[in-house]
């Protein structure tokens, strides 16, 4: 078996360099085969990050392509899928990088387990996150539940070197056979929205490499201010890339130690959000409940609506709720695939508190429409919000959509950019949110804009009566 094949299982780690899996499977010598799957975990995604999943395969075949190498496309369910691709091609291995949510923990269990009964070496390897969830631990041995105990940690703590990209590796002397991606029609759900949202997209792993220097190079010393400013280009914009694996953690961790050494103002504060993520998969590992239901499980029992159809909801995922912040950041979504951090935090805490409505509507729907949708991430940050979670914001903090505007876009360029109802000469990226959304939801630019949904004031007042009569 030292001669036959390893299947190399691409899944959220879509590039060559700071690829553990693919350096260890390049130096052994045997042939390597790239493989992606279309299985029941990916099949399950909103609209938004399987499109955006799709171009990353496009472009990583491409790149693959430029190395002599193929990406071999299947669909399936992943455990039957590869038991097929071993018999095919005579492969002794199936290797992967690990993921840590549940749904990709299931399903790799199982694979695993299946392949090793086949006895095939079936090996997950390190590389989607700095630090494996189970290697950071508290002084009593436990998980963190808070995350700046969790940054003092780890701050000092070296992940290993970003690993260059393998220079060669040897290649099968026959290829199986690949679906075509265009066959998969990722992007079907996209509607007439794939057209706005691909103005925006940076997809690749040269790209990614390309935005992280230019990060560093132009935006790290100002990032602690910049990035809580809507209307300011000052985030690292990387989220994406992360996402699908375009670019490894430890690249975007090297590049920040580096920044630091050189006095750059910001750069602490970037590895500190570099940490944050990590936080979220040290929870999402430890608390799989974080994903499907309150992590602080007294909140089973408040009064949240879960009705999608009241007409307040509806405002909130058209951007119509009237409150001009809040409808800036959902239109950016619409338009851009990606919405600003500190729109998340607004949005989220207006739909959970002003609307009293639960976080998990607001949780699938930015799964539905996010290219940089993460699993532990995105559910970690709507759980924050709502007060449900671990680190949470206070329950009874309040986000005024007033005041917020009054800190971080005083000058209206945020929201100019994104509203175009009552503006004499509406912003292009105003006007395309009217060309992306479902012709059904019947908005025009020419429409009024509407008066609050809930306003600011009667709205925090609602949030706090709750909070007081609270059953826990």
């Amino acid at each position: 078996m030292t001669d036959s094949p390893i299947l190399l299982w691409f899944r959220r780690d879509l590039r060559l360099s700071d690829h553990p899996a693919l350096t260890e499977a390049a130096e052994s010598g045997r042939p390597v085969i790239p493989v992606f799957l279309l299985d029941e975990v990916l099949e399950d995604h909103g609209a938004a990050p399987k499109w955006r999943m799709g171009l990353a395969v496009e472009r990583f075949a491409e790149r693959l392509s430029e190395k002599g190498a193929r990406l071999i496309l299947r669909r399936g369910r992943a455990l039957e899928t590869l038991r097929d691709l071993v018999e095919e091609t005579g492969a002794g291995a199936v290797w992967w990088t690990r993921l840590y949510d549940p749904l990709a923990r299931d399903r790799d269990e199982r694979v695993k387990a299946g392949l090793k009964d086949d006895g095939v070496d079936a090996r997950s390897f390190h590389g989607h996150v700095l630090f494996e969830p189970w290697t950071v631990e508290t002084k009593t041995g436990g998980y963190y539940k808070v995350y700046t105990p969790m940054w003092r940690a780890v701050r000092d703590r070296d992940p290993g070197r970003a690993l260059p990209a393998p220079k060669e590796w040897r290649h099968p002397g026959t290829w199986p056979d690949s679906d075509r991606l265009e066959d998969w029609k990722l992007g079907a759900a996209m509607n007439r929205g794939a057209a706005v949202v691909a103005n925006h997209v940076t997809v690749g792993e040269d790209a990614a490499s390309h935005r992280l220097g230019a990060f560093m190079a132009h935006k790290i010393d100002h990032y602690g201010e910049a990035r809580d400013i809507p209307g300011t280009d000052g985030t690292s914009g990387l989220s994406e890339n992360l996402t699908y694996g375009e670019i490894g953690p430890r690249s975007c961790w090297e590049a920040g130690r580096r920044a630091i050494e050189e006095g750059k103002k910001g750069a602490e504060t970037f590895l500190q959000e570099l940490v944050w993520r990590e936080f979220a998969y040290h929870l999402v590992y430890h608390t799989p409940r974080l994903m499907t239901g309150n992590w602080k499980e007294d909140w089973d029992a408040f009064p949240w609506n879960e009705d999608e159809r009241k007409a307040e909801v509806k405002a909130w995922k058209r951007g119509r709720t009237g409150m001009e912040l809040v409808d800036a950041a959902m239109r950016e979504m619409h338009v851009t695939g990606t919405m600003h951090n500190r729109g998340r935090m607004i949005v989220a805490s207006y739909l959970t508190k002003h609307l009293m409505t639960h976080w998990k509507i607001g949780c699938r729907w930015f799964e539905e429409h996010l290219i940089d949708w993460d699993p532990a991430s995105n559910s970690l940050g709507w759980q924050w919000s709502a007060g449900s979670g671990p680190d949470a914001t206070p329950y009874f903090r309040v986000f005024n959509p007033e005041t917020q505007v009054d800190r971080f876009d005083k000058d209206g360029t945020y929201r100019r950019a994104w509203i175009a109802e009552n503006r004499g000469n509406p912003a292009k990226t105003a006007l395309a949110f009217f060309d992306c959304i479902p012709r059904s939801w019947n908005m025009s630019p020419e429409d009024d804009y509407p008066e609050p949904v809930v306003g600011a004031k009667e709205g925090r007042q609602r949030a706090l009566d709750a909070y007081e009569n609270r059953p826990f």
